[in-house]
């Protein structure tokens, strides 16, 4: 009894969770999933088979997300920065910078991963748990670290391989 009552409970929140993105993004491809809380600004442009465990995108800026996406747990992005360079007050004042987030096809990030705006992640490429990426990752690159930096490259021919035979999870 307990693990019906418990799959029909994960069901329902992902529903909900998955139709409380896709009313709130700009567009969104086929096969979206959302399995946490996830939270997305009217910018965000998500393609197929994307799916979050927690994510909040916030800021004005656009972000873009490419097919067969995956999130861990408790991701964050966002596109503004205070305006503290040419601001009329100190530490900043009333203005943003908005830079925007571009996300390439088959990339995972691990959980807690934060990643701000001005930002491309190239396709196919793997952001370790509890990185801040702050620049642009590399394709196929492994991404880890405060700054986030490629440590790491897949192995291509492999990742080819399985993209062409279509093997997306």
């Amino acid at each position: 009894m307990y693990s019906i009552l418990r799959k029909w409970y994960r069901g329902v929140t992902r529903f909900f969770f998955t139709t409380r993105v896709r009313l709130s993004a700009k567009s969104v491809g086929p096969g979206l999933k959302v399995n946490g809380l996830s939270r997305v600004s009217a910018t965000t442009e998500l393609g197929a088979n994307v799916n979050f465990n927690g994510m909040v995108i916030t800021g004005k800026g656009k972000v873009v997300i490419g097919d067969n996406f995956h999130s861990g747990f408790d991701c964050l992005m966002i596109t503004d920065v205070h305006n503290y360079d040419h601001g009329a007050a100190i530490p900043y004042d009333d203005t943003y910078r908005i830079k925007d987030i571009t996300i390439a096809d088959n990339v995972w990030l691990g959980s807690r991963v934060l990643v701000l705006g001005g930002v491309t992640l190239g396709e196919g490429c793997i952001i370790q748990a509890g990185a801040v990426v702050v620049g642009d990752i590399p394709r196929c690159a492994i991404a880890g670290g405060n700054p986030a930096r490629p440590f790491k490259m897949r192995d291509i021919e492999h990742y080819e391989r399985l993209k062409a035979l279509g093997r997306f999870h």
